[in-house]
């Protein structure tokens, strides 16, 4: 008997525009990664994927270093705030 293998189910999907349009001129902070203190980036790459697991917004995309869609992302911090590492800092919105 053959049994068909199912894809892992996950609680993510992709950000999509909703009633409201693009989100990210909400926010007044913005979340800013710093690749060289990220996990998944360097001489011993690692899979990590916190931020992207804990975005509610589902507004980063996992990578090395993960990639932030700010028309998306509303400057909540909670990639920051679960990155082990502490790569991700959260600057106001009118830093360049």
């Amino acid at each position: 008997m053959m049994v068909e293998k199912k894809p892992p189910l996950i609680g993510v999907s992709p950000p999509v525009e909703g009633e409201a349009g693009q989100t990210g001129t909400w926010r007044s902070e913005r979340p800013v990664i710093d690749p060289k203190r990220c996990l998944t980036c360097g001489d011993k790459p690692r899979d990590c994927g916190l931020c992207w697991m804990y975005c509610p917004e589902a507004a980063i995309t996992q990578g090395a270093p993960p990639t932030i869609d700010y028309r998306y992302c509303k400057g909540c911090g909670i990639c920051g705030k679960e990155c082990p590492s502490k790569a991700i800092e959260m600057i106001p919105e009118n830093e360049p």
